[in-house]
């Protein structure tokens, strides 16, 4: 049982995590191993204090270092569902549970908006862990959306799996494996009963077992129920609260202006804040 778990890899992440080791908390960290490539793709950071005129890869750089230099480590794993539990959380990373007395989500922004019908489906054949979910659908047939060249490596994997497997790739550049089919048009929802059943494009739709969405950020009402969104962002106060007691927010999920200096600064407070809670907890 850890003190608190922070989940995503960013500015806020790496400040939360920072500071859950200077206050002693014990806690596990989750990330996809990469700083930000929001970070490291930035051209040059003009407003990052005491770094002017920064470029991304060296911010990127100087934020992997601070973290190595602590000797904090980052578990590679994709949390696809946090459940409140009664004075702890259960955080899921396929069939891997880890459990925390607090949570601090540092999860991002969407960039993309969610197809209609991606978050009923979720967990009833929408996922969005490869290597979680994919062994489900070996010799079945799978449609994959993929977001980010960065996922080439988990297609190429379910594509093994599959008997037929679908792939769209939504940017530039992209290689996929010679057993998928390519098809170069989004979605418009996905559709089903119990369980997701097709794939709809505006030209027809596709039969399919299974529906993969591998992107960058997953939604905030998605990854936990009872979380309050408002327009697309998860409500805090001050201290980074959330209205779920015991988990805390911090970056460009918590809303607009989406600066690494703003995420930093919230990473910091909700550590203080998830600190500040436990010791509340272990006073009553």
């Amino acid at each position: 049982m850890y003190d608190t778990a922070i989940v995503g890899g960013g500015p806020a992440g790496v400040s939360a995590a920072i500071n859950a080791k200077l206050l002693g908390l014990n806690f596990i960290w989750f990330g996809s191993g990469e700083t930000s490539q929001k970070v490291s793709r930035a051209e040059l950071i003009k407003n990052y204090p005491g770094l002017p005129d920064v470029r991304g890869e060296e911010l990127a750089a100087a934020l992997k270092n601070h973290v190595a230099s602590m000797d904090i480590s980052l578990t590679e794993k994709v949390i696809t569902g946090i459940y409140d539990t009664g004075g702890k959380f259960s955080l899921l990373a396929g069939t891997e549970d880890f459990e925390a007395r607090s949570v601090i989500l540092c999860i991002g922004v969407q960039t993309v908006k969610p197809i209609e019908g991606e978050e009923r489906f979720l967990g009833r054949g929408v996922s969005y862990c490869a290597t979680c979910d994919g062994m489900l659908y070996k010799g079945k047939n799978i449609a994959v959306l993929t977001y980010d060249k960065k996922y080439e490596r988990e297609t190429e994997y379910l594509c093994g799996l599959a008997a037929n497997a679908t792939v769209m790739p939504f940017y530039k550049g992209y290689s996929m494996p010679s057993a998928a089919r390519v098809v170069l048009k989004r979605p418009l929802r996905f559709e089903g009963d119990e369980r997701v059943r097709r794939v709809v494009f505006d030209d027809g739709s596709l039969e399919t077992d299974g529906v993969f969405v591998l992107k960058n950020a997953i939604s905030p009402s998605a990854l936990m129920h009872g979380l309050t969104v408002e327009d697309g962002h998860i409500r805090t106060d001050r201290a980074m609260r959330t209205d779920i007691e015991g988990v805390f927010a911090a970056g460009d999920c918590t809303g607009r202006p989406y600066q690494y200096a703003k995420s930093v600064g919230e990473g910091n407070v909700a550590a203080h804040s998830a600190a500040e809670y436990l010791s509340e907890k272990r006073r009553t």
